[in-house]
């Protein structure tokens, strides 16, 4: 199964026998303090090097973030995504669990965008899947509820069939526009929550078929040397039918991760990508000045 999303000129397709999906998570402030300040101002300057650096690390698609306290979080978002359609040609995914801020990025977009996202609670589908469907967007879909965030990965897939049914049989939304993150807990708090992870995406492959992804830092947050958790925990998750995921595209270690799970699940055919990268990194090692 393939989620199709685009911007104004550039389609991606998500799934299938297409390589994994690098989704940059970097325009986001969550954590980062000088950029909240920044966007409280109506600067947006960071955006455009958060852009560069995610493109040149390989990024597919962009997560947009405008959640800056005390700002007004509609209208910047309408101003980033204007400003990243300038930038790229690469497909967005606008993030915010505020309704109105979704509405308005999905106003201002130009293409099929990536909503980001719903939960199994009936108020939080009745709010955005019209969205999804009068915009005909993609939407990330979460399989938890008011009551809870499940331990039990059997719990979370009942969780997923009520938002499959709802979407496809109340919106006429099509199942292949459901992507469903599978709830990535961090490893620190408890050792046994990535396994929990991984045999949700490979129930949600299994029964639907349909395409997966997460927030990739989440599941190393609070440990030390992140980046080899990361690097370790992706091509697990892509052998159990992960096909994207909200990363740092940033991370040489973990965008080569993901391109050697490509290349090691036949999703890169004769490994023609992981040589043409690794002859790039050469030519690009070779053409820095020498150190003296």
């Amino acid at each position: 199964m393939e989620t199709i999303v685009s911007s104004g000129t550039r389609e991606l397709r998500i799934g299938g026998e297409n390589p994994f999906c690098i989704i940059g998570e970097r325009i986001n402030p969550t954590g980062r303090k000088i950029f909240q300040e920044q966007l409280r101002r109506g600067d947006l300057s960071r955006i455009e090097i958060d852009v560069a650096q995610q493109v040149a690390g390989g990024a597919m698609m962009l997560d947009v973030n405008m959640g800056a306290p005390l700002a007004d979080e509609a209208e910047l978002m309408t101003a980033a995504v204007r400003l990243i359609q300038g930038l790229t040609d690469l497909p967005l995914c606008l993030d915010s669990s505020i309704i109105e801020v979704l509405e308005a990025g999905l106003a201002a977009y130009q293409g099929k965008a990536l909503v980001n996202s719903i939960t199994a609670e009936d108020e939080r589908m009745e709010a955005i899947l019209p969205l999804v469907k009068r915009y005909g967007a993609a939407v990330i879909a979460l399989p938890n509820d008011e009551e809870e965030i499940p331990a039990e990965p059997a719990r979370r897939l009942e969780l997923a069939r009520k938002i499959v049914d709802v979407a496809t049989g109340r919106y006429g939304i099509p199942i292949e526009d459901l992507v469903f993150d599978p709830l990535a807990m961090p490893v620190g708090a408890d050792t046994s929550l990535v396994l929990t992870t991984l045999e949700t995406i490979s129930l949600l492959r299994d029964e639907f078929g349909v395409n997966t992804t997460l927030g990739a830092s989440n599941v190393s947050f609070g440990m030390p040397a992140r980046p080899a958790i990361g690097a370790a925990f992706l091509p697990m998750a892509v052998n159990c039918g992960l096909t994207t995921a909200i990363m740092d595209a940033r991370s040489p270690q973990l965008v080569q991760a993901v391109k050697a799970a490509d290349l090691l699940t036949n999703r890169d055919p004769w490994g023609g990508a992981w040589i043409a990268a690794h002859r790039a990194a050469q030519a690009a090692a070779a053409a820095q000045p020498q150190a003296r």
